[in-house]
């Protein structure tokens, strides 16, 4: 029981080999006092608020801080136990990365961002996230403003309040949102033409072996989830609820819980009768099979989707399984050996896409131990991942929190580097927000840490390394920080309006708040 809560629970973070995401586990039942364990898997921030010396440790080391696990109940944590003792002794390695890589810090840009509370789903759950938000964006051409909670499916807000549109867990029985931040309803999108056509597309997750996949791998690895696209078609786009049909188009075996199909998005500048005018973006990262030892199925040369930005056409059907199209402008359509889905590769979780009003296309890539990334896309290009984490090399064989400099012969590699890469110690994973369109940051991009709620600006317009600032925000007078305002762990997220007002919102709570 023990072996296997670990697999479900902890070995996207933890391993008895080296230091991951968390710290290596081998011998850690040796060495630390069981009661001391327990505490921590209840309730990680207590330590931590206690000042505990431990606690405060991996908190500095890692920059993470865990989530609790008290809903595991003394069984389940007493088998956990029992097969953490079975690693007698803690694995030797090479010693990390050293801190301030990049050796600029982050200024305060002095800019305070006024906030209200706009709306407040309802809970999902007893303990926080009290509800998993990741997306809200308006049906195009409407003012039907649409969010999502991964655990249930799609609410509009009708006067800023949830009214449930879309029940994906009744709909889909098989779906799950745990363990794991990223699982469920991970993104959702609204077809250009939807108030003619009632398209519109959704990406969730369901255990593995649910179904048989399109796409897999051949290593001898476990398939952890599934990653499902579907599209639905509503009866009448203008009904506040949905009836109407859908069908599946593409799964995905996944290995872990993390790093699959966290974004699903139309490029808003595309026209009718542009080449690129309803043809669907998905971000598809590494499925954490870096860190579980199997980097080839991330590093594999756009053979499959893995690590890329897929480009597809859901109306056609010229794909593997039939489903979809493969557009002939994809940079590897007609090329043999190339998954013809893929757009760009190299990311290894590109967990928000977008682009700017001049057409320029841009990622956010949430890195391994080390840097945060935000990448300007171009069809066709390498983005380094495995092989590189930022303007950094990392061997995706040996210890992944170790970074090393580029070589004097890097430009062989064909790698295209980050437009902005920010280290650790600034924040933990980064998301992005929207191009601001009115206020003190007009012009200029608003994103932030996931985990801290820690919010920078930058003007990507700026030239080849544009400068990044941080900001705070007032909330009913009181300039504080996004942790002080929801009380722990952020989970930001960002929407928009059709007035293209821009939202801040935090899982912790299930709260959203508008910029104003």
């Amino acid at each position: 029981m023990g072996k296997e809560l670990f697999k479900q629970q902890c070995s996207n973070c933890h391993n008895f080999e080296q230091d991951g995401i968390g710290p290596n586990l081998s011998g850690l039942t040796r060495t630390v006092e069981t009661e001391w364990i327990v505490e921590f898997i209840n309730n990680p921030q207590a330590k931590i608020d206690a000042k505990d010396p431990r606690a405060l440790a991996l908190l500095e080391k890692f920059k993470v801080a865990m989530p609790p696990f008290h809903a595991l109940g003394e069984e389940k944590i007493n088998s956990l136990l029992s097969y953490l003792h079975t690693y007698e002794t803690v694995q030797a390695g090479e010693p990390d990365s050293v801190v301030n890589l990049i050796e600029a810090g982050i200024p305060d840009s002095g800019i305070r961002l006024e906030l209200e509370l706009f709306a407040q789903l309802p809970a999902s759950d007893s303990v926080p996230p009290m509800a998993k938000m990741t997306k809200m964006e308006p049906i195009p051409g409407t003012d039907r403003l649409m969010i999502n909670d991964q655990r249930v499916g799609i609410y509009q807000l009708v006067n800023q309040k949830p009214e449930l549109y879309l029940n994906l867990a009744e709909q889909r029985p098989d779906l799950v949102s745990k363990p794991g931040w990223a699982t469920g309803l991970g993104s959702f999108v609204f077809h250009p033409d939807f108030v003619e056509n009632g398209l519109f597309y959704t990406a969730h997750t369901e255990p593995g072996g649910t179904r048989p996949s399109d796409i897999g791998y051949t290593d001898s690895l476990d398939v952890f989830m599934q990653w499902i696209l579907t599209e639905w078609q509503a009866k009448d786009p203008a009904s506040l609820k949905f009836e109407g049909s859908s069908r599946e188009m593409l799964r995905i075996d996944n290995p872990s819980q993390a790093h699959g199909m966290q974004e699903l998005a139309f490029n808003p500048n595309s026209k009718k009768g542009d080449e690129d005018y309803g043809l669907l973006y998905i971000g598809y990262g590494d499925g954490a099979s870096v860190e579980r030892g199997f980097p080839a199925i991330s590093h594999n040369d756009a053979q499959e989707v893995y690590s890329s930005i897929l480009r597809i056409d859901p109306a056609g059907r010229n794909s593997r399984n039939g489903k979809y199209g493969i557009p002939a402008s994809n940079p590897f359509a007609n090329t043999p050996g190339k998954a013809g889905e893929v757009y760009a590769n190299g990311f290894r979780n590109p967990n928000r896409i977008f682009w700017d009003e001049q057409g320029n296309f841009y990622a956010t890539d949430i890195g391994q131990h080390t840097i945060e990334e935000l990448n300007r896309v171009e069809a066709g290009k390498f983005y380094g991942w495995p092989i590189r984490e930022g303007a950094f090399v990392i061997n995706p064989y040996g210890r992944l929190r170790r970074l090393f400099p580029l070589p004097a012969d890097d430009e062989k590699y064909g790698i295209t580097y980050p437009l902005i890469q920010l280290e650790h110690d600034e924040l933990a994973a980064i998301f992005a927000g929207y191009i601001m369109g009115y206020g003190e940051l007009k012009g200029k991009f608003l994103f932030g840490d996931i985990l801290s709620g820690r919010l920078f600006v930058s003007d990507l317009s700026a030239g080849p390394s544009p400068k990044v600032e941080s900001l705070l925000v007032v909330y009913e007078g009181k300039e504080m920080t996004l942790e002080e305002l929801v009380g722990g762990r952020v989970d930001l997220k960002f929407g928009i309006d059709a007035d293209k007002r821009v939202f801040i919102m935090s899982k912790n709570e299930g709260k959203v708040f508008l910029i104003k």
